[in-house]
């Protein structure tokens, strides 16, 4: 009887161990499939910041901004002094 009763109790202890084991593997499941979604979204901006960059830094527009803001000029061919390395 107290054999079978140990059983029992061993059986039980294996039964909730099985539970916690089983509740514990979802809830990271959950986690890692939150911080997947959350790198997914890093990704889409990170491609609209390089687009963003890739826009910004375009040669046309830096001299527009340049013409526009600084009011610089190209200056006359004959006054650009070439050096030499």
């Amino acid at each position: 009887m107290v054999v079978l009763a140990a059983l029992l109790a061993v059986l039980m202890m294996s039964a909730l161990a099985v539970i916690y084991s089983k509740n514990y593997s979802r809830s990271i499941f959950i986690e890692i499939e939150r911080h997947e979604r959350a790198l997914d979204q890093y990704e889409v901006e990170w491609g609209q910041m390089q687009l963003e960059l890739s826009t910004l830094a375009e040669q046309n527009r830096v001299e527009a901004i340049a013409k526009q803001r600084l009011k610089l000029v190209i200056p006359p061919r004959e006054s650009i002094i070439y050096i030499k390395p």
